[in-house]
């Protein structure tokens, strides 16, 4: 019952109303003269600085769904859950210099999203279109996964109700009061509230690490309470360290994850925001403190399976929810007023990614979709007000999804999503090096990535769920027909797929001489930095001549 949770559901509300108020007056935080701009609304002025830029980009990339989804999978899983640890470890150098030169040929150029760079890039208004329609596809169902996060909070605070809306009525409260203050101040509502939510995860994480570990009797207790869970367990699991079948899967996955996460819209929307290469040289150097900081998180898993937790039971009869655990967790161990504090670290925690992927689909909707097909002179003010309608549609797209789907949909649809986004690769993050690949080739590439991606996760059942297609994202090698029990991620074998065709149909194309789109960039734009004289200017700001802000030292 919600009333043996009242001191919770108080410290929740006042906090989460704190950070709300704080996202109305964010229209007025480095204000600018005329916020009717997407560099303005969408972008917060191109002007963030190093600590700014590290909250925003680390509140983007490290979710609610991120706080519950990852040590729920370590719960039931084990081993194969901590994958998500490498893979953020490693993304960091796989981007350092790809994001720099995104970053100077956007200024340069003016470009908003990574298909506005395409279209330059490679002189096709069509592949720009499939990048944008890719981008928007796998960023949906990503702004759901922040319901869940919610929703396993509210859940465990006793806050239900009988009919579907009256149960789920509490979010689509929080989520119209997002949709208002992100209308309002556009990107530099998540930007501010960023700091309160990370400082929170923070300080609740390095308690949790500290004080969980004494009470429950030392990590040696918690690591043998979970061994001793997954060897009596007659399901097939990794236990505390991975099975040789897995591996291959493990690693695979980990790499295909680096590889996609900075070809989401919505990471690259924090990077283009900040306002020189320097900026992005020491976040990329510093956000390996969020990795650290999930390693942490991850490790929940294992003390709620030492603290005895049972997750609450699922929306179908029959079934668990185990992204209750750590909710679960905190509510059984801590007073009360911390967990409040807890549950409202996570709930702001959907609130700052949410916010930012809206804003990432919408750019993408008015400047590739709108701008280029419907209305080719749209003013900039225009495009601003047309990127704030759309933000409004995809969270009322994505509410719908939680409210009338099955949240294991949205889930499984996560797992799509990456194998999508991937297939930009070639003309997103190899376009910023080379401009060898046709742009025919590039469409066929990504055609051919696509559709074996989606033949492969059709493929795959889910046991726990009972479905019997795209069920996650691991695919047997034996439907290859090789003779073994491992797996390996979809979305790895998609791209490989995508390049290796995009290079065939390249040479095909040449020796056909079939024109190729004109390169509308230079050698020079993807070197271009802060003060550069050809760097298409921001609006003014009216703090221009006061704003001076310091850079984290690394």
């Amino acid at each position: 019952m919600w009333r043996d949770h009242l001191t919770e559901i108080i410290v929740f509300t006042v906090l989460f109303l704190l950070v709300s108020a704080m996202g109305f007056v964010a229209a007025r935080w480095r204000a600018p003269k005329d916020m009717a701009h997407l560099d303005e609304w969408g972008l917060g002025g191109r002007s963030f600085g190093g600590w700014i830029t590290w909250f925003l980009v680390g509140g983007d990339l490290y979710t609610a769904y991120t706080f519950v989804a990852v040590p729920a999978l370590i719960f039931a899983s084990g081993a194969a859950g901590f994958f998500a640890v490498p893979y953020t470890i490693i993304v960091y150098p796989l981007v350092f210099l790809v994001l720099v030169r995104l970053w100077s040929v956007s200024h340069r150029h003016g470009f908003v999203t990574p298909a506005d760079f395409v279209r330059t890039r490679f002189g096709s208004p069509t592949l720009a279109l499939i990048i944008a329609i890719t981008g928007i596809a796998a960023t949906m169902p990503y702004i759901a996964l922040q319901l869940v996060g919610i929703e396993s909070v509210l859940k465990t605070m006793g806050v239900t109700g009988e009919s579907t809306i009256a149960r789920h009525l509490p979010i689509i409260i929080a989520f119209a009061i997002l949709a208002a203050y992100t209308y309002q101040s556009g990107l530099r509502a998540p930007a501010l509230i960023a700091f309160v939510k990370d400082t929170l995860i923070y300080v609740v994480i390095l308690v949790a690490v500290i004080y969980l570990p004494y009470k429950l009797g030392g990590w040696g207790k918690i690591f043998d309470a979970a061994d001793a869970k997954f060897t009596a367990s007659p399901a097939p699991s990794d236990g505390v360290l991975l099975n040789a079948n897995n591996q291959l899967q493990y690693v695979t996955l980990a790499l295909g994850s680096a590889l996609a996460l900075f070809l989401y819209p919505h990471s690259l929307t924090g990077v283009l925001a900040s306002r020189s290469r320097g900026v992005i040289k020491r976040n990329m150097s510093a956000l390996p403190a969020y990795s650290l900081l999930l390693g942490l998180i991850a490790l929940l898993g294992y003390m709620a399976i030492a603290a005895e937790v049972t997750p609450l039971d699922g929306t179908k009869p029959g079934t668990t929810d185990n992204n209750t655990v750590v909710p679960l967790l905190f509510d059984h161990t801590f007073p009360s007023w911390f967990t409040g504090i807890a549950f409202a670290a996570i709930g702001i925690g959907a609130l700052v990614p949410a916010a930012i992927m809206s804003i990432a689909a919408a750019n993408l909707f008015t400047r590739n979709i709108y701008k280029e097909y419907l209305h080719k002179d749209a003013s900039a003010a225009e495009e601003a007000n047309v990127s704030k309608i759309a933000s409004l549609v995809v969270k009322v797209g994505a509410v719908a999804c939680i409210v009338f789907l099955d949240p294991q949909f949205s889930i499984d649809l996560q797992l799509i999503g990456g194998v999508i986004i991937l297939q930009t690769l070639p003309a997103v993050a190899l376009g910023l090096y080379t401009r060898w690949f046709h742009r025919g080739a590039l469409i066929a590439g990504w055609a051919a990535g696509m559709g074996l991606g989606m033949w492969m996760l059709y493929q795959i059942p889910n046991p726990a769920t009972k479905r019997a297609h795209f069920g996650s994202s691991a695919f047997p090698l034996e439907k290859f027909g090789f003779d073994t029990p491992k797996t390996i991620y979809v979305g790895l074998v998609a791209v490989l797929v995508n390049l290796v065709v995009a290079a065939l149909v390249t040479l095909a194309l040449r020796a056909g001489r079939v024109p190729d789109g004109a390169d509308g960039t230079t050698r020079d734009d993807y070197f271009a930095d802060e003060g550069d004289p050809k760097l298409v200017p921001a609006p003014r700001r009216a703090d221009d001549e006061v704003d001076v802000e310091p850079a984290p030292q690394v």
